[in-house]
């Protein structure tokens, strides 16, 4: 299992996202805002697909970060990610 990673770079996380055959999505809140997501394609909640110019945007405003995981711990591609405050 590899350590997880923490990044802002958008090349970076687009790659990790695609190469798990992703999509940039948001979870929309009852306010103006949304709550970044990884659309895998699996029933989850009601999430919106957005193109990857709002979706840095909404990380970059927000001043988030992007962790992830490369491998599990079968040395298989993992999707473990999340969303943090950078810093």
């Amino acid at each position: 299992m590899s350590e997880p990673l923490k990044t802002t770079n958008h090349e970076v996380i687009r790659a990790w996202i695609e190469a798990r055959e992703g999509r940039p999505a948001v979870a929309r809140t009852a306010g103006k805002g949304a709550v970044l997501r990884v659309d895998f394609g699996e029933q989850e909640e009601d999430l919106q697909p957005v193109e990857w110019e709002e979706f840095f945007a909404i990380l970059d405003d927000n001043e988030l970060a992007f962790v992830h995981q490369d491998l599990t711990a079968e040395g298989l591609p993992s999707r473990f990610n999340k969303f943090v405050e950078r810093g």
